[in-house]
């Protein structure tokens, strides 16, 4: 779920100040690597005293790894956010959707190209016109069923616990015209990863979690990452993200995901976003060319590739991954083209809204 974007801070559009907030700095280890693991520190703490309740972060430099904290884990609370919590993914989950996908092209099971109507006959309307790629690559023109939904702290609060069906998500948006006929715009939708959620459960015949699980969570040893469906808690440790409804401030860490399903509804650690990114753009996960399907952003798709995108940063660089943003919880996946410098990162939101500050700098530390 969220828009599109890497830059944490448009994916969060989170908080003012955090309460009672507290920077942890983590036991440095190099002193002569190119990172600056102090001006990283100094970043997360900007989070922190300006919009985050807290925000827990892991860098790759190299051959040499390390974490960073600022903040806490709970309002009132001096517990710090575990490096090691698990969070919600939001969007980052559309990644690991499009991998699962392009193995199934890779197999001979699913044609990037075919209409949609070949797989889920009769769920969209124009589902003749819009095909695989159309969805993976946000060109089909459906209207982002989200934009259906009361996303605002006291709407939201209504349906949190609410259980929907991906066919319920999808009429949201066939409810609506396309924003353009598909193949000639561009347009971040979360419409597009429910439909591909319900493409391989359609062409494996069993969920889609299933697939996830058995074709890249168990193969990489992601033990941390999981598909929560309904469940409305987050397993194991984690920090809490806040809203303020009517005045109250309001624990927003449980909820049902199936409002998000394929489109953001995971649950991860920087640990495991850190070895499947690490994994995927090194071809672990998939062929040579569906590796190059995976990367073929375009400018007229603004970057996005098959759920993975490419962001030219201030000072040049370019790096991959993905953002993420659902209620409570904003995420970042980065890696360099060539994984030796990678960047995995949650932020819990405060309970009241506002400008985070430190993105910025922290980009720029740790890729340019």
């Amino acid at each position: 779920m969220g828009t599109r974007g890497i830059a944490l801070a448009a994916v969060v559009g989170l908080a003012a100040v955090g309460i009672g907030g507290t920077a942890v700095a983590e036991p440095g280890v190099a002193a002569d690597h190119r990172i600056d693991r102090q001006a990283v520190q100094r970043a997360l703490d900007d989070m922190a005293r300006t919009g985050a309740q807290g925000v827990q972060l892991r860098v790759t430099d190299g051959r040499q790894q390390f974490t960073a904290r600022a903040g806490t884990a709970k309002v009132d609370s001096p517990r710090p956010v575990p490096t090691d919590g698990r969070f919600r993914v939001g969007s980052i989950t559309k990644t690991f959707v499009s991998t699962v996908v392009l193995q199934l092209v890779g197999e001979g099971e699913v044609d990037l190209d075919a209409p949609v109507q070949r797989y889920l006959p009769g769920l969209l309307p124009d589902g003749d016109k819009i095909t695989v790629r159309h969805l993976l690559q946000h060109t089909s023109g459906l209207y982002n069923y989200t934009a259906a939904l009361p996303l605002d702290p006291a709407g939201f609060e209504a349906i949190r616990y609410k259980t929907w069906t991906p066919a319920e998500l999808v009429a949201l948006s066939t409810a609506k015209p396309l924003d353009f006929a598909p193949g000639t715009g561009w347009n971040y939708s979360n419409t597009n990863y429910v439909v591909a959620g319900m493409l391989v459960e359609k062409v494996t015949g069993r969920p889609y979690d299933v697939a996830v699980t058995q074709r890249v969570l168990r193969p990489l040893g992601l033990r941390g990452t999981s598909v929560p469906g309904t469940r409305a808690a987050i397993p194991g440790p984690h920090a809490h993200g806040y809203v303020r409804v009517d005045g109250q401030v309001v624990d927003i860490s449980e909820i049902n995901p199936s409002v998000a399903y394929a489109a953001g509804e995971m649950i991860s650690t920087t640990d495991d976003l850190d070895r499947f990114v690490d994994a995927l753009l090194d071809g672990r996960l998939l062929g040579p060319a569906e590796q190059a399907e995976l990367t073929s952003a375009q400018p007229s798709t603004e970057g996005y590739g098959l759920g993975f995108e490419a962001t030219e940063l201030p000072c040049g660089v370019t790096v991959w991954g993905h953002g993420g943003g659902i209620p409570g919880y904003s995420s970042l996946m980065l890696s360099s083209p060539d994984t030796k410098t990678r960047l995995t990162a949650s932020l819990t939101s405060a309970p009241d809204p506002g400008q985070t500050e430190g993105l910025d700098e922290l980009l720029n530390e740790v890729f340019c």
